[in-house]
C-alpha cells in the first residue's frame, strides 16, 4: 500500500523532475497529512532544492516519531535527506531507530558502519563493526573492526584509550594469522600499520622475514618488498637491508630500492672501523651496480645509482673512497642524453654540489660537447634531444653560477629559435623542438627580469615579455599539445593584463576534476581583477561544483574500499578527502564566487536582500581553521630548469602578475561579506567588530595581497566606517565621503592625460576594475541608508550619481583610445628597432620569421584589453544610484 502511494513520487525523482516530485508529495500529504514516507521524501527533495532549513525541520520531525522508523520508505527517504544536508549523525540516528524494530538486521548495521566510515566518525564506526562481527562470522567484519580500531587510535586525542585499542587490533590480527585468515596483502598492510603506529618495528621485521609465514605474499608485492628494506634500515639491521635490496634488484629495477641500498651502505661505511672495511662495502655495491648496468632494462637505473652513490658518499664525508660524482654525471649523460628524461635524472645531482670548482668542471664539460651537439641536432631525433638536454644544463649552470648579465642569458638564442620554431623538424612537430622553444622562451623571460628589475624599467620589461609571448605562441601554433608553452603563455598574458586570451588558452588545457584544485589558481580570480568577472564567475562555479560533487563522491569511494577489502587505501582516501575538503584553493574559489556575486548589479531591493540573506556564519575563519587548510596547488608544473631555492631565477615566482592568494586573502574576503551583511542589517556592534578584524588583516598582509585587493579592502573599511558615521543623523559625513570618492576617482582613467601602453598593460585596467568593484559596494551602502531612512542617503546618492557620470566619460574615452591606438603602439613600442636592444635577435626573429604569429599576439593583446574596458564600461552603465 505505502509503496503504491509513493510510486508517482519515485517515478518523478527518477526522471529527474524534482518540482513534479514535490507536487506529488504535497498531493499525497493533503490526503494523508501524517504520511511519514511522503514527509521523509519531501525532506530529501527540499534538501536537494536548496532549502536546507525547511528540510532539516521536517526531517527531524519525522525522526522524532519513533513509530515512523519501522517503514523502509521512511528509512530510505530520511537517510537520503540527512545525507544531502551533510548531517551524518542524524543519518546514523535513522538507522539506529530502525534497529529498534530489527536489532539483528545486518544491512542496517552495515549502513551505520559505512555512514560513520565515510564521515570519519571512527568511534561510531568501531561500535558498528563490533555489532557486525557479533552478528556474522564473515571474516571481513573482523578486518573492518581492526581498521576501525586502528583509525580511532590514530586520530584519538585520548592517550589512555589509544594504546588499548591498538593492542586489541593487534590481538585480532594475530588470531587471524594463527587461524589462517590473513589471506591478502591488503590485510597484511593493515597488520603492519597496527605494529608500525606502536613503534613495534622489531616485530614488523619478524612478520616480514624471508622465512616467515607471510614471506611468499611479501615477495610478490613490490611495495612490501621496498617497505621491508626500509624497515631493516629503521631498526638498524643494515646488512639485512643490503641483502634484501640486492635480492629485490636482481629481479627488478626500482629506484626506491636503489636509494635504500645506497643509504644502508653509506651508513655502514660511516660505522666501519677501518679503511679496508669501508672500501669493501663500496666495492660490493659498485660491483653490483656495474653488473646490473649491463642487464637489459636495468642500465639507466644502475648507472644513475652510481651517480647517487658517489654524491651521497661525498655528502657523508667519504668522498675519498669513491670517484668523482661529476665524472659519473657526464658518463651518464654520454649514454642517455638522447632520452627526454635525462635532464630530470641528473639535475638533482648537479644541484647537490654547488662549489665553484665543481660548477667549473661541469662548465668545461659542457663547452666541450655543446658545439658538436648543436651542429648534429638535425641528423636525428636522438641527436636533437641530446642538444636539448645540454641546453637545459647550460641554463642550470648559469643560474647556479649566479649569472645576472642579461646578455649572457641571451647569448646563443638565435640557434634555439631557429631549431625550435623555424626548422623542418619543428614543422613535423618533433618533441625536442617544443622543448627548445620552451628553453628559448625561458631564457628571454629570465633575461627580461634581470635586465629590467627596477621599478622605472617596467615598460621595457613588458616589451621584452611581449616578445617572449610571440615565441611561446609560435611554439603553440606548431605543437598545440605543449602544456608548458601554454602555461607560460597564460602567465605572460596575465602579466600584461590580457585576460581574454589567457582564459582561451587555459580552456584548451582541459583542466577538470581534481586539477581544478591543483591548477585552478592559474586563472581563477584574474578575470575579476581585469574586468572580466562574468567569465571568471563561470570558472568559479565550475570549481564550486567540483568541490560539491567531490564531497558526495569521495565518501562512496571510501565505502567501496571496505566492500572490496582494499584496506590500504582507507588512509590515503581519508587524507585525500581531508586535503580537498580543507583546501586553500577551495576556500579561495568560494571567496571569488562570493566576490563575483557582490559585483553583480541588482536593483536596491535585490542588492539588500542578497546581503541580508547572506550565510555569513559558514564563511567565518579563525587561526585554527586557517592553519588546518591544506595547500594542494601545484607550482612544479611550471617545468623550472632551476631549483626552487633560487628566487632570482625562479620563473614561476617572477611571472606571477599578483601574489597567489592564501590565508590573508581568505580571511579578508570572508570578512567583506560579513561587513556588508551587518551593514545592511544595521547591526553596528557586529559591524565594528568585523571592521576591526578586516583592518588588522590588511595592515599585516606583508605583500600577500595584490595592490588592488588592498585598495579594495581598505575601501570596504571606509564604506563600513562611513555607514557607522551616517547612522547617527547628528554626524557629519562630508570628509569621509569625499575621501572615499577620491579613492575611486584616483583609480579611474584620467581625462586630462593620454593613456599609455604601459599604464594599460600594468595597473591601468586593474585599478579601474578595483574602483568599479568598490563603486558597486558604495551603491549597496546608499541603498542601505535609504532603506533605513537615514538622512545621509541623499548626499551619498548625489555624490555617487556625479561620480558615475565622470566614470562613464573617462572609461568611454579609454575604450575609444584602446580601440584606436593600442595595435599601432604595440608595433611602435614593443617591436621597435633598437640596435642596442638586448632582445634584438628575438625581435628580428619574431618580426621576420614569425610575422603571422606576432600579428596574432598583437591582436590578442589589444582585443583582450578592449574586452576588459568594455566590460567595465558596461558595469558602470548598469550601476545606477
Amino acid at each position: 500500500m505505502e509503496g503504491r502511494q509513493l510510486r508517482p513520487i519515485y517515478d518523478a525523482l527518477e526522471l529527474p523532475d524534482t518540482k513534479y516530485a514535490e507536487e506529488e508529495c504535497e498531493k499525497l500529504l493533503r490526503k494523508h497529512p501524517n504520511h511519514y514516507g511522503a514527509q521523509s521524501i519531501k525532506a530529501f527533495i527540499l534538501a536537494r532544492s536548496g532549502r536546507p532549513n525547511e528540510a532539516l525541520l521536517l526531517g527531524q520531525s519525522v525522526l522524532n516519531t519513533p513509530s515512523a522508523m519501522a517503514s523502509a520508505h521512511v528509512q530510505q527517504g530520511l537517510s537520503l535527506a540527512f545525507r544531502a544536508l551533510g548531517r551524518p549523525r542524524e543519518e546514523i540516528m535513522v538507522y539506529t531507530a530502525a534497529l529498534s524494530f530489527s536489532p539483528n538486521d545486518e544491512s542496517l548495521h552495515t549502513k551505520v558502519f559505512k555512514t560513520a566510515a565515510r564521515n570519519s566518525m571512527f568511534k561510531e564506526q568501531h561500535h558498528a563493526a563490533i555489532q557486525l562481527s557479533k552478528l556474522s562470522k564473515q571474516q571481513k567484519y573482523v578486518w573492518w573492526l581492526v581498521v576501525s580500531l586502528f583509525l580511532q587510535a590514530k586520530h584519538s586525542k585520548d592517550d589512555v584509550s589509544a594504546p588499548v585499542q591498538l593492542k586489541l587490533a593487534e590481538r585480532l590480527v594475530e588470531k587471524a594469522v594463527t587461524d589462517g585468515q590473513l589471506t591478502s596483502t591488503e590485510e597484511l598492510r593493515v597488520y603492519l600499520d597496527v605494529l608500525d603506529i606502536q613503534d613495534k618495528h622489531e616485530q614488523m621485521a619478524e612478520v616480514m622475514a624471508d622465512n616467515g609465514q607471510l614471506a611468499a605474499m611479501i615477495s610478490n608485492d613490490p611495495d612490501l618488498v621496498t617497505q621491508r628494506i626500509n624497515l631493516f634500515i629503521k631498526i638498524g639491521a643494515y646488512n639485512k637491508a643490503i641483502m634484501a635490496a640486492i635480492a629485490a634488484l636482481e629481479s627488478r629495477d626500482n629506484w626506491a630500492d636503489y636509494k635504500l641500498y645506497i643509504e644502508a651502505v653509506v651508513t655502514l661505511v660511516g660505522q666501519a672501523a677501518d679503511a679496508e672495511a669501508k672500501h669493501s662495502l663500496v666495492a660490493g655495491i659498485s660491483s653490483n651496480f656495474e653488473r646490473w648496468a649491463g642487464v637489459r632494462g636495468k642500465a639507466r637505473g644502475a648507472k644513475l645509482a652510481q651517480v647517487a652513490l658517489a654524491t651521497r658518499m661525498h655528502e657523508a664525508g667519504h668522498g675519498d673512497i669513491v670517484g668523482s660524482p661529476e665524472a659519473l654525471i657526464w658518463d651518464y649523460l654520454t649514454e642517455f642524453q638522447q632520452k627526454a628524461i635525462c635532464y630530470s635524472d641528473i639535475m638533482q645531482f648537479i644541484v647537490a654540489r654547488r662549489e665553484p670548482s665543481v660548477l667549473e668542471y661541469h662548465q668545461a664539460q659542457l663547452e666541450q660537447r655543446l658545439p658538436a651537439a648543436r651542429d648534429s641536432a638535425t641528423n636525428s631525433d636522438d641527436a636533437a634531444q641530446a642538444w636539448v638536454n645540454l641546453e637545459k644544463i647550460r641554463y642550470l649552470l648559469q643560474a647556479l653560477m649566479g649569472e645576472t648579465d642579461p646578455k649572457a642569458w641571451m647569448a646563443g638564442i638565435e640557434p634555439l629559435l631557429k631549431f625550435g620554431l623555424g626548422s623542418s623538424q619543428a614543422r613535423k612537430k618533433q618533441p625536442s623542438c617544443s622543448d627548445m622553444a620552451f628553453i628559448a622562451s625561458q631564457r628571454i623571460i629570465q633575461a627580461a627580469f634581470l635586465a629590467y628589475s627596477a621599478a622605472d624599467q617596467r615598460e621595457q620589461l613588458h616589451s621584452a615579455l611581449f616578445k617572449a609571448l610571440c615565441v611561446l605562441e609560435s611554439g603553440i601554433q606548431l605543437n598545440d599539445n605543449s602544456f608548458l608553452l601554454k602555461l607560460y603563455a597564460i602567465r605572460l598574458y596575465l602579466y600584461l593584463s590580457c585576460y581574454e586570451r589567457a582564459q582561451t588558452i587555459y580552456d584548451t588545457l582541459r583542466i577538470k576534476h581534481v586539477q581544478l584544485d591543483t591548477l585552478g589558481h592559474l586563472i581563477i580570480g584574474h578575470g575579476m581583477a581585469l574586468g572580466c568577472f562574468a567569465l571568471d564567475m563561470e570558472l568559479c562555479y565550475n570549481g564550486v561544483t567540483f568541490y560539491d560533487r567531490f564531497q558526495s563522491k569521495m565518501p562512496r569511494d571510501i565505502e567501496a574500499v571496505y566492500q572490496q577489502g582494499t584496506y590500504s587505501n582507507v588512509q590515503d582516501f581519508l587524507e585525500f578527502q581531508s586535503n580537498i575538503v580543507h583546501s586553500v584553493q577551495r576556500e579561495c574559489t568560494h571567496r571569488y564566487a562570493l566576490r563575483g556575486e557582490g559585483y553583480e548589479y541588482g536593483n536596491a531591493k535585490e542588492t539588500l536582500a542578497r546581503w541580508e540573506e547572506a550565510d555569513v556564519s559558514s564563511i567565518e575563519h579563525s587561526e585554527q581553521t586557517l592553519s588546518a587548510l591544506h595547500d594542494n596547488r601545484d607550482v612544479s608544473v611550471m617545468g623550472l630548469l632551476t631549483p626552487k631555492d633560487m628566487a632570482q631565477w625562479d620563473l614561476e615566482l617572477l611571472t606571477q602578475s599578483t601574489p597567489i592568494p592564501g590565508h590573508d586573502f581568505i580571511r579578508a574576503f570572508s570578512l567583506v561579506p560579513q561587513v556588508m551583511h551587518y551593514l545592511v542589517c544595521a547591526d553596528i556592534e557586529s559591524l565594528q567588530e568585523k571592521l576591526s578584524e578586516l583592518t588588522l588583516v590588511v595592515d599585516n598582509t606583508n605583500d600577500t595581497l595584490s595592490r588592488q585587493d588592498v585598495l579594495f579592502v581598505r575601501g570596504i573599511i571606509d564604506v563600513g566606517s562611513l555607514y557607522i558615521q551616517a547612522s547617527d543623523p547628528q554626524n557629519e559625513i562630508d570628509d569621509q565621503l569625499s575621501r572615499l570618492l577620491s579613492v575611486i576617482r584616483t583609480n579611474l582613467p584620467s581625462n586630462e592625460l593620454d593613456p599609455s601602453l604601459f599604464s594599460l598593460s600594468s595597473d591601468g585596467i586593474r585599478n579601474l576594475s578595483a574602483a568599479t568593484e568598490l563603486f558597486t559596494y558604495m551603491l549597496a551602502l546608499k541603498h542601505a541608508l535609504s532603506a533605513q531612512r537615514l538622512p545621509a542617503a541623499n548626499a551619498v546618492g548625489l555624490a555617487l550619481s556625479q561620480l558615475r557620470k565622470e566614470a562613464l566619460k573617462s572609461v568611454n574615452t579609454l575604450r575609444g583610445w584602446v580601440d584606436k591606438n593600442t595595435r599601432a603602439l604595440v608595433e611602435e613600442q614593443w617591436l621597435a628597432e633598437n640596435d642596442d636592444d638586448i632582445f634584438a635577435d628575438v625581435k628580428r626573429f619574431v618580426v621576420g620569421g614569425q610575422k603571422q604569429t606576432t600579428s596574432m599576439v598583437t591582436k590578442a593583446c589589444t582585443t583582450s584589453w578592449l574586452r576588459s574596458v568594455k566590460n567595465l564600461l558596461s558595469q558602470w552603465e548598469k550601476c545606477s544610484s
